[in-house]
């Protein structure tokens, strides 16, 4: 597949593509912050407005009471369990941080966007792994598997955009303009 814009046209979708993946990995580890209070506003949503959801999946409306209950229990009774969503939540924004030397050369730090889909895979065996052991329903599991399955396409992508950035002829990444002599 050639590219008809050229290198810069390529460097700029890798970048608008990381720029997508980052923003998904920071706004995901920001929600493990307030973890209580958006599960206590979920649970009380599917009793109120959105009833018909609750109606609809019985089974979730079950399993987010149950989850809701039981971080409210934590945070009150053992605040420091907590920590670990916040752990979580820091994990999250430190990855995003390592993206940024892709953005800056993504040649050179291709590496990252393969570490990053090595922690997507990752997801996977963690939750059939995990999640039975820690009474969380199959279908749970599921969703979190699919945050591994959403997070890897884009990755994906925009590997075998680099690659293909590389391999152009008089590519220019920000690492060959700054070394090119003038």
């Amino acid at each position: 597949m050639s590219d008809t814009n050229g290198p810069r046209a390529l460097l700029a979708r890798i970048r608008a593509w990381l720029i997508f993946f980052v923003v998904c990995l920071v706004l995901s580890g920001l929600t493990a912050f307030p973890l209580v209070t958006e599960l206590r506003w979920l649970d009380s949503s599917l009793t109120g407005w959105a009833a018909p959801v609750a109606q609809a999946l019985p089974g979730l409306a079950e399993w987010i009471h149950k989850v809701a209950g039981g971080v409210e229990a934590a945070g009150a009774d053992a605040p420091y369990l907590l920590y670990g969503t916040d752990w979580l939540a820091f994990a999250h924004l430190v990855i995003a941080v390592a993206f940024h030397g892709v953005y800056r050369d993504p040649v050179r730090n291709i590496w990252v966007v393969e570490f990053g889909m090595i922690a997507c895979a990752g997801i996977i065996p963690l939750a059939l792994i995990c999640g039975p052991i820690r009474d969380i329903p199959f279908w749970w599991s599921v969703i979190d598997m699919s945050f591994g399955v959403f997070g890897i396409l884009p990755l994906i992508h925009v590997r075998r955009m680099i690659k293909r950035l590389e391999a152009a002829d008089g590519a220019v990444t920000p690492t060959a303009a700054r070394t090119s002599p003038a």
